[in-house]
């Protein structure tokens, strides 16, 4: 049961989306998100968190902040394991050689570390960003459709069906869809 793992956004995957959160008080679980996480570490999936908070480079908050709205969102969810790693690209849009998705750095990064296997790894988010970073990576991307970043990227549905990556309506669905396929793979 090792070398599983899900790679997971934050907003709009993991939490309600809030352009620019920055306030802990703001952060709020999205249905479903807890019980699903319980389900894929009881799988034997280690779970890693790789955000792109912009707002950061922009001035618009602090790396500070942003690590305050995730230790709210852990305490929210209450694992009975933590997340084995989190990467906050703080970079903008204009930057093309660090962690923001979609570069499959982090990804790439975890797997050689952590010994994981890639057909066995998973990329679940709401936007185009974060399906590429699987992509490019060559893990399993998994959409989530009701997100608010698949409402603001055109050309989104087409980069799906292009690359005939599945994509679902709520995040407890691209879950078990991923504990599903590593029964089937082995």
């Amino acid at each position: 049961m090792t070398g599983r793992a899900l790679f997971l956004d934050r907003d709009g995957t993991l939490i309600e989306h809030i352009p620019y959160l920055a306030d802990p008080k703001n952060v709020k679980l999205l249905p479903g998100v807890r019980s699903a996480l319980i389900h894929a570490l009881d799988a034997g999936f280690a779970l890693y968190l790789h955000t792109n908070q912009s707002g950061v480079a922009r001035g618009y908050f602090t790396l500070e902040d942003a690590e305050a709205c995730n230790r709210r969102m852990f305490e929210l969810l209450a694992l009975p394991v933590g997340f084995k790693g989190v990467k906050i690209a703080i970079e903008g849009p204009d930057v093309t050689n660090g962690y923001r998705k979609p570069s499959p750095r982090y990804i790439n990064e975890c797997i050689a570390r952590d010994a994981l296997d890639p057909r066995l790894c998973f990329m679940i988010g709401d936007n185009q960003s974060d399906i590429e970073a699987g992509h490019n990576a060559r893990i399993t991307p998994l959409a989530l459709l009701e997100g608010a970043g698949a409402k603001e990227s055109p050309g989104w549905l087409d980069f799906l069906d292009r690359h005939r990556i599945p994509a679902f309506s709520s995040f407890p669905e691209a879950v078990d869809h991923a504990l599903r396929a590593c029964e089937i793979r082995f």
